[in-house]
């Protein structure tokens, strides 16, 4: 009997041990994301939920992210790179830009003649980022950098010429948009993108920067007139950086499994995915921008945008002079922004 209740014991503890492991690796994780935009924002809609559900699947429902918009979890948008650095939250996608001189080798990017096209920006972010901004990320964990297909004019009154810009009043979605209207003698507005709509009702404004993906959101084919872009080869006035990052911590204590998944689905790995969802998504705004017949589409000639990059280069020393004073090299890191997009404009 003795003999039994032993050999019992010892087979019970095997399959504990056994058991042990399995459970480990079968651990599940919730992860929150949080973002400011709403629900039914393209961003939320065409990556961050495709995104959740990719990796959801990858990990064979062992990762669940949940996706909070609007700010559900509390907070405003300027305090989202901190609420993921502290753990706040998990994940968060945002725009370095709502927090000016944080991360101003990001907000180089923003500069008017740097910006190609969603791919070749996306792709020099890649580079970029292990070049020049490790530093700057070591208190995340980097799930992506981005861009989105560019800005350009959106206005109630036309542009043909530099002078046009002279007086007026424009909302502007950065610091460095703003630089560049008030060098270009225009006035510019750094409001939320919902207090545009009664700013253009009231004439509080006359139009703004906008990439079209955005635009059917705020009514710009029904409340602007006038769509104007620069010369080519770099027609759009510039572009904004996002990122997608998690909180360090939270990612250090994955299982090696459940990082593998998180790492399959980050940096160039999803690059493709978010060059083809912004691509796609400026091309339907562009659309609806057309869908309205008293809409006028146009580029300034190569003689005005020649004036236009004249007139804009104090904000390029501005910027320079802002790099350098934070200890990098504001020259030599505007050289590496536009070789790297030349590498990838192909």
């Amino acid at each position: 009997m003795k003999r039994f209740i032993v050999a019992a014991l010892a087979a019970a503890g095997l399959a504990g041990l056994a058991l042990a492991p399995s459970s480990v690796a079968a651990q599940e994780v919730t992860l929150r994301l949080h973002t400011f935009l709403p629900p039914v924002a393209n961003p939320v809609k065409h990556f961050m939920v495709p995104w959740a559900e990719k990796v959801n699947k990858e990990s064979n429902g062992r990762i669940k992210v949940q996706i909070y918009p609007v700010m559900q979890l509390g907070g405003k948008p300027e305090q989202l790179l901190q609420q993921v650095r502290d753990g706040v939250v998990d994940i968060v996608w945002t725009l370095p830009g709502f927090t000016p001189g944080v991360m101003p080798k990001l907000e180089i990017f923003e500069l008017p003649f740097l910006h190609r096209n969603t791919k070749a920006t996306v792709l020099a972010l890649q580079d970029y980022v292990e070049k020049h901004m490790k530093k700057d990320f070591e208190p995340y964990h980097v799930l992506l950098v981005h861009a989105h297909a560019g800005s350009l004019f959106m206005t109630k009154d036309p542009i043909n010429k530099v002078e046009d810009f002279q007086g007026m009043k424009l909302r502007s979605y950065s610091r460095t948009n703003a630089w560049i209207l008030e060098a270009l003698g225009a006035a510019p507005l750094q409001v939320a993108l919902p207090e545009l709509v009664p700013m253009l009702n009231k004439g509080t404004v006359s139009g703004s920067i906008l990439p079209y993906e955005i635009a059917p959101a705020v009514k710009m084919q029904d409340l602007t007139n006038y769509f104007t872009t620069l010369a080519p080869p770099q027609p759009r006035l510039s572009t904004a950086i996002f990122t997608l990052l998690m909180n360090k911590a939270k990612y250090d204590s994955l299982p090696a499994d459940l990082k593998k998944v998180i790492d399959n689905n980050s940096g160039r790995n999803i690059a493709p995915m978010a060059i083809e969802v912004w691509d796609r998504v400026e091309l339907d705004g562009e659309k609806v921008m057309h869908s309205k017949s008293k809409n006028k589409f146009s580029s300034l000639g190569a003689e005005e945008t020649a004036k236009f990059k004249k007139k804009v280069q104090p904000v390029f020393d501005r910027f320079i002079k802002l790099l350098d004073d934070s200890g990098a090299d504001g020259k030599q890191i505007l050289a590496d922004v536009e070789a790297l997009e030349a590498k990838y404009d192909k």
